[in-house]
């Protein structure tokens, strides 16, 4: 049998009261990363009398993210963290949108505004609740000090983070799914993977975890066409963290 099938088969045998651990996608289901990157770049175009679609480039600087992720995925280039592709990725748009005149020090600062992603409204009431019974972990493609520097300036309270960087491959890679799972020292029954993308949780659940939808459907802006609600019989469905909240404590 398939190492992968067993696992989901063996997590049906297992009720919700045996999860010890949720594990959040960040970018989308944790922060509103499209608000907050646009709002960052506004700011600073402001201050430095710079005009620009500010909403179009942060749309334009997400949308490099699988392509960039994918050269790695491929063997195209050696690993390389999110912070050195979204740095990448800055300079083409620079260019793009002939944004010129900045330094290094002004560049790097722009590339951090992923380290600066505020979360949606119901985010930290709900995983601030959500702590109280569960260990609280990110699973993030975003590097560690990006996820270290949004928990402090979005304030979110988790106990652990977990990315990418930490086994060198980018989801949906299996070893990131079984690496979290390791991390926590735990069972992949007793791990929920929190997610807003149904994808994510596809792959999650192929592991052993339990899942968790989040729905975000504004994440890409008013005419998202992905992920608007749920795809499978999730284990949870819900509309916000709150909810989640009032679901699982």
């Amino acid at each position: 049998m398939d190492s992968n099938h067993g696992q989901a088969k063996d997590a049906g045998k297992h009720g919700l009261g045996d999860v010890k651990a949720l594990v959040f996608d960040v970018f989308g289901t944790v922060v509103d990363w499209r608000s907050s990157v646009s709002a960052d770049l506004a700011a600073f175009g402001q201050r430095k009398g710079i005009e620009a679609d500010w909403v179009a480039f942060a749309d334009a600087w997400r949308a490099g993210y699988v392509p960039g992720m994918d050269r790695v995925r491929e063997g195209a280039r050696p690993w390389a963290n999110i912070d050195v592709l979204h740095r990448e990725r800055l300079d083409v748009l620079l260019d793009e949108f002939g944004i010129e005149g900045l330094d290094e020090a002004e560049k790097d600062y722009l590339n951090r505004a992923w380290h600066r992603l505020s979360g949606w409204p119901d985010t930290v009431p709900g995983l601030t609740r959500l702590k109280q019974r569960y260990i609280l972990s990110t699973f993030s493609n975003g590097s560690v000090p990006c996820l270290i520097g949004m928990a402090r300036h979005a304030g979110l309270p988790w106990d652990a983070i977990y990315s990418a960087d930490v086994v060198r491959h980018f989801k949906p890679d299996p070893r990131i799914y079984r690496g979290v799972i390791g991390f926590l020292g735990l069972h992949p029954h007793e791990v929920m993977l929190v997610a807003a993308h149904n994808g994510d949780l596809r792959h999650g659940r192929s592991h052993g975890m339990r899942t968790a939808y989040v729905n975000r459907p504004t994440e890409y802006g008013p005419k998202q066409s992905k992920d608007r609600a749920a795809e499978s019989d999730w284990d949870v469905v819900v509309s916000s963290m709150t909810e989640l909240a009032d679901r699982l404590c």
